[in-house]
């Protein structure tokens, strides 16, 4: 009897010791003593605003400095938009710290997901991404492959005075690309890089000898592409949508310098396009010297 009256006595004296550190652990007292008063943010921060980190924080806070609840406090921070990674720590004796890293948007990618300079997709919804961003689009394991052939083609088309605003490949694996120009240019599957690299260093030519806007160029033969012409650029002539091919020279690629006046080759290619009739697209195969893919 003596030694179950010991037993329970100690218990209650446990209690009495262990409650109040529950109590306070689990906010149910101590929010008003050990309140958390400052809010502590660390990063370069662009896009993410305080008041949009405080509104997450705020309701994992209000149990004081012993009760804040870490793990879903730093889960709230992580789903805010263009927030990367986020860490939440408690500082004593009432700091509440927060780090942030954001993604930085390098390209929209397709509808509603962004790009960020770390090749990471994340969700647009929320977020007001800046003016001037290309717009990619593709399977999300060939990112990587989606970024290097922007970068290359982007320094091909800047050379010549244009810029490349999107591009894309299909599941199929088939590339199409649109310049800052308007010139919509369908690669295909295959030898994405080589017939971009002839393209970009025969645009200039092709562009110096005709009066319309250049609407689309297919580059899908192998000795040529098929050039759709639209209306006429400000100061020329007006003209109709006509399609017409043109041969490539068979030579390999060599730098290029642009030149004030034609030279000798150009005056060349300019001939061939001259004596080159135009016909309907359905009429269009007879005169292509080469297959597409």
């Amino acid at each position: 009897m003596n030694a179950m009256l010991r037993i329970l006595a100690w218990a209650l004296a446990l209690a009495l010791v262990a409650l109040p550190v529950v109590a306070v652990v689990q906010g149910w007292v101590g929010a008003e003593r050990w309140p958390l008063r400052t809010l502590r943010v660390i990063g370069d921060l662009a896009w993410v605003e305080d008041a949009a980190l405080r509104e997450a924080v705020l309701p994992h806070a209000q149990r004081g400095f012993f009760a804040v609840d870490l793990v879903a406090a730093q889960a709230a921070v992580s789903t805010l938009p263009w927030v990367e990674e986020a860490e939440v720590r408690k500082r004593w004796p009432d700091v509440l710290e927060v780090r942030v890293s954001e993604h930085r948007p390098f390209a929209r990618w397709g509808d509603d997901r962004l790009l960020s300079e770390q090749g990471r997709l994340f969700p647009a919804t929320g977020t007001t991404p800046p003016d001037g961003l290309p717009w990619f689009d593709g399977p999300e394991a060939r990112v990587p492959e989606v970024v290097a052939l922007y970068n290359e083609s982007r320094a091909l088309f800047t050379a010549v005075g244009d810029d490349v605003e999107r591009i894309a490949v299909d599941s199929r694996g088939s590339w199409s690309m649109r310049l800052a120009s308007g010139t919509e240019v369908v690669i295909g599957g295959q030898q994405a890089r080589p017939r971009i690299e002839r393209f970009a260093r025969l645009l200039p030519r092709l562009l110096h000898e005709r009066a319309e806007r250049l609407q689309r160029a297919d580059l899908r033969y192998t000795n040529g592409f098929a050039l759709t012409w639209g209306e006429a650029v400000a100061g020329s002539d007006g003209g109709t949508a006509v399609t017409a091919d043109v041969p490539v020279d068979r030579q390999p690629l060599a730098r290029w310098t642009r030149l004030p006046h034609p030279s000798a080759p150009l005056q060349s290619l300019a001939h061939r396009l001259q004596a080159i009739p135009v016909f309907p697209r359905s009429m269009f195969s007879p005169f292509i010297s080469g297959s597409t893919a």
